[in-house]
């Protein structure tokens, strides 16, 4: 048995606002249905116009790579059934492990993203969360 809890955030291709408010709630539950059909069970998950903070956990047959690869492809192909014909993911993605004791706060920053992004930007949050998990990056290969 086992459960390890996964903070997923990535970004729409070069950041742009592409996914409207009307779109969010539909766009939400295809991820929680996809994720679920994959082994993998939300925990809390908020997009954004431009990115997405997923808190899952990861299946027992799947790697994060291959998890974050199948969502990304099906979840673009049913945003742009929404209506946005041109949608597409950033290639990269950030993962950041979240441990029981955590979960709630992780919950409650998660649904908590407009109002944090009424201080500061995407990219500013990502940095942020690269140096709280102490991770090295090259800014020229982040944002891809």
């Amino acid at each position: 048995m086992s459960k390890v809890y996964l903070h997923i955030v990535f970004s729409t291709k070069n950041r742009v606002n592409l996914i409207p408010e009307e779109t969010r709630s539909n766009a939400e539950a295809y991820f929680v249905k996809v994720s679920s059909n994959l082994g993998s069970y939300t925990e809390e998950i908020y997009i954004m116009p431009n990115h997405v903070h997923w808190l899952c956990t990861l299946p027992r047959v799947l790697s994060i790579s291959e998890l974050i690869q199948k969502i990304k492809i099906s979840s673009s192909a049913k945003i742009k059934e929404f209506g946005i014909p041109n949608f597409t993911w950033q290639k990269g993605y950030g993962v950041f492990s979240v441990s029981q004791s955590r979960l709630e706060s992780v919950k409650k920053y998660i649904q908590n993203q407009s109002e944090h992004h009424k201080k500061f930007d995407f990219q500013t949050e990502y940095r942020t969360f690269l140096k709280k998990y102490k991770i090295e990056y090259d800014e020229e290969y982040l944002w891809d």
